[in-house]
């Protein structure tokens, strides 16, 4: 699961400033998709899944930024967060492609309905 592989990686940080910042935000960034895409399963109305189903991208995104940072200024070895960073790619393809749909069937019965 992703958020358990970004927890790990959060955990070897090191304990430098610029460490520690980025960990608090990683961490929460990271763990948050899954429990938004959960809540998206559970939503209550196409608008509500769509929502929660984009805040979860949001979130993906933002720890690929995260993830690229820790890279860049060698707080990690890239040869370690290349998994990570691309589970964390296909997630937000995934994602992306899942709201293209949900937005586009929206749409389509919106469309529909006014029709009617």
């Amino acid at each position: 699961m992703f958020a358990v592989r970004v927890g790990k990686a959060v955990d070897a940080l090191p304990e430098t400033r610029l460490g520690r910042h980025i960990a608090g935000q990683l961490v929460r960034s990271g763990t948050s998709p899954a429990p938004n895409y959960a809540e998206a399963c559970a939503a209550e109305s196409k608008k509500d899944f769509i929502h929660k189903l984009a805040i979860a991208l949001k979130e993906l995104r933002e720890s690929s930024v995260w993830i690229r940072m820790i890279v860049k200024s060698e707080l990690l070895p890239e040869q370690r967060l290349e998994p990570l960073q691309d589970e964390c790619d296909q997630l937000c393809k995934i994602i992306a492609k899942s709201l293209v749909t949900a937005k586009s069937n929206q749409t389509r019965r919106d469309s529909i309905s006014k029709r009617e």
